[in-house]
């Protein structure tokens, strides 16, 4: 009895460092891709950063003025005037009654009732 029970033990032992071993492997291959990961999202962040730059040296506004004359022609671009805005009494909005659907609602009230 008492070899089995050495036999058993020994067994148990065997299979928990089998477990811990690929649990180990697992953890570093998961540790691993989570790196990767977190490089691919800097090398991101850095193209990100650069495409802003880009963009905002692309809309400076002197460069569209500049473009802007140099198309007038071609795009026949008209000079803005402030006739051309409205004003915001004028915009139509439509006239909707608004529904609410009070089935299940729960009455709240600020009486203090609930302290």
């Amino acid at each position: 009895m008492r070899s089995m029970m050495f036999v058993m033990t020994a067994l148990a032992v065997i299979g928990l460092a089998v477990w811990a071993y690929r649990e180990n492997y697992r953890t570093q291959h998961v540790i691993d891709e989570t790196e990767e990961i977190q490089r691919e999202i800097g090398t991101a962040r850095a193209r990100l950063a650069v495409l802003r730059a880009e963009w905002a040296y692309l809309n400076r506004p002197d460069r569209l003025r500049d473009l802007a004359e140099l198309n007038y022609n071609s795009l026949q671009l008209l000079p803005l005037r402030a006739e051309q805005f409205g004003r915001v009494d004028q915009v139509v909005y439509p006239q909707q009654e608004l529904q609410f659907d009070l089935d299940g609602a729960v009455m709240v009230s600020s009486d203090g009732a609930g302290q």
